[in-house]
């Protein structure tokens, strides 16, 4: 009994435990119900945040993309109405040299008609001539069966005679006349010629002055550029070897030197320190230095230029950056670059009217003073180097045949030659072309600097103050201070000897020692 009681109970037990158990997982299902459904909320309002955030950003990158597609279109469209601006200017200009060349083209037609009626006139007169010959053979002949005693073979032969003699006094008398018209006719052509490749020339002068003005943002920059005791203008004087005058011009300084590189080189260092702010001697050797790069790439473009405007092409690179250096040269006054391009052209006009090659002769005009770019630091003169030069570099025979013959030096080889010649002479000999005095007193300064630099340790020499003043820089290591007082006397000796000059001149000889060590 009371087994079977215990049997009861434990079922009982089991069975409300197995109740309870399943009202528990019943509960906690639930729940978890809860849970999931709780947790589908969160994830379906973070993705609406997620899909919200993506809109806005396709929104923006959109919008972005719009706006760049815009600036494009934009740009290309203002890019494209550039290029048909440049085409309309370019036909414009075609359109003008075809207009020049039809009326040249009308001109030699109406001299071809002017001709072909002389010619028509003068067969006319031939004509006239053998008819009134036939007349005179008719009545010789008549009169010579008039007369008696004579036969026709003796009458024949007398009318021959008198008919050869007739023929021959006029035909010298027709040569002699057409000849001094062919000389008169040659003189008028040549001179049309000229006169018309020197009014299509149409090409400016400019002279050169020893002085540039560099503008001042204000007067107390003149005192920055003198700097403590003069330190920061004897750098530049010293670095440029130009004369740096500072007066009473207001906000600007005057750079004086008879060498125009050198003067746009102080000119362009003394912007940039103005303009970067920071004057120091250090500085300065150093913008110094980045101008001397800046200008060798300015010289080449100053030959691209001319070239292109020639519009002559396969140039080498070294004489570009030569043609580049003429624009810093002058010639009695006269840029040389420019004298090249007027030579140049009215080569070419020449050669074209007389229907000889006329890219020889742009090539010749152009390059025949090239040696003026290096005369200064080479030997030999100007024609002789502008040859050896062309030949180094690869020009034509024909191009540096022309070139040394222009000042006549040997004989004309080919007609170019005489043209470029003659352009030569026009472009220097017309009225105010050349100043000989600037060119004395430029020729005075180099010997001047000469003289320097021939002495032994001389490292560089600057002739400033209108040649008053030559100021030689000496290398300490080969010259000590006690043989740079020798030197200066010395060089001071040599100058009273050699040149010619008015006033005085001073030597001051610069012996500057410096050390260097890096703090690493």
């Amino acid at each position: 009994m009371n087994l079977s009681l215990i049997i009861t109970l434990g079922l009982l037990f089991l069975v409300s435990g197995f109740l309870v158990f399943l009202l528990v997982k019943k509960r906690s299902g639930a729940k978890s119900i809860l849970r999931a459904k709780q947790e589908a909320r969160d994830i379906v309002e973070k993705a609406s945040e997620d899909a919200e955030k993506i809109k806005r950003e396709s929104q923006l990158e959109a919008k972005e993309k719009y706006l760049n597609l815009k600036a494009d279109f934009e740009r290309q469209t203002r890019d494209r109405r550039h290029k048909l601006n440049d085409m309309e200017r370019r036909l414009v200009k075609k359109e003008e040299n075809l207009e020049r060349k039809f009326q040249v083209l009308e001109r030699k037609e109406r001299d071809f008609s002017h001709k072909e009626h002389m010619l028509y006139s003068r067969e006319k007169e031939i004509g006239d001539k053998e008819r009134k010959h036939e007349g005179l053979i008719r009545k010789g002949l008549e009169e010579l069966e008039r007369i008696a005693g004579m036969s026709q073979g003796e009458a024949k032969k007398e009318l021959q005679s008198k008919v050869e003699e007739e023929a021959k006094l006029e035909a010298i008398q027709t040569l002699r006349r057409i000849e001094e018209e062919t000389k008169e006719k040659s003189q008028m052509i040549a001179q049309d010629i000229i006169s018309q490749a020197i009014q299509r020339s149409a090409a400016e002068h400019v002279v050169e002055t020893t002085v540039s003005v560099v503008d001042l943002p204000s007067d107390d920059m003149k005192g920055r550029i003198i700097g403590r005791e003069g330190r920061n203008i004897r750098a530049l004087e010293l670095a440029t070897g130009v004369d740096i005058i500072v007066d009473d011009t207001p906000e600007a300084v005057i750079l004086s030197s008879f060498d125009p590189i050198r003067r746009e080189m102080a000119r362009l260092a003394i912007e940039k320190l103005v303009g970067d702010g920071r004057i120091h001697p250090a500085r300065i050797e150093e913008v110094v230095e980045n101008v001397k790069v800046e200008l060798e790439e300015k010289l080449r473009q100053e030959g691209e230029s001319a070239i292109l405007e020639l519009r002559i092409q396969n140039i080498r690179p070294e004489l570009i950056k030569l043609l580049g250096k003429l624009k810093y040269r002058t010639s009695y006054g006269q840029n040389v670059l420019q004298h090249s391009k007027e030579v140049a052209h009215l080569s070419a006009l020449m050669a074209k009217e007389l229907g000889v090659d006329p890219i020889v002769a742009i090539r010749a005009g152009l390059l025949h003073d090239i040696g003026k770019a290096v005369d200064r630091d080479v030997e030999g003169t100007h024609t002789e180097l502008s040859v050896k030069l062309t030949k180094k570099y690869g020009e034509k025979e024909a191009v540096y045949q022309a070139i040394a013959s222009h000042h006549r030096d040997v004989d004309f080889p080919s007609i170019e030659a005489v043209l470029v010649q003659a352009a030569d002479t026009l472009s220097a000999a017309r009225p105010g072309a050349r100043r000989e005095l600037l060119e004395t007193y430029i020729k005075r300064l180099e010997k001047l600097e000469g003289i320097a630099n021939s002495y032994e340790g001389v490292a560089k020499a600057f002739a400033l103050q209108a040649g008053r003043e030559i100021r030689i820089i000496v290398e300490s290591q080969k010259i000590s201070d006690d043989k740079a007082a020798l030197a200066a006397k010395e060089i001071a000796e040599k100058i009273k000897e050699e040149l010619d000059y008015p006033g005085q001149i001073k030597v001051t000889v610069i012996r500057e020692m410096r050390a260097v060590e890096y703090a690493r």
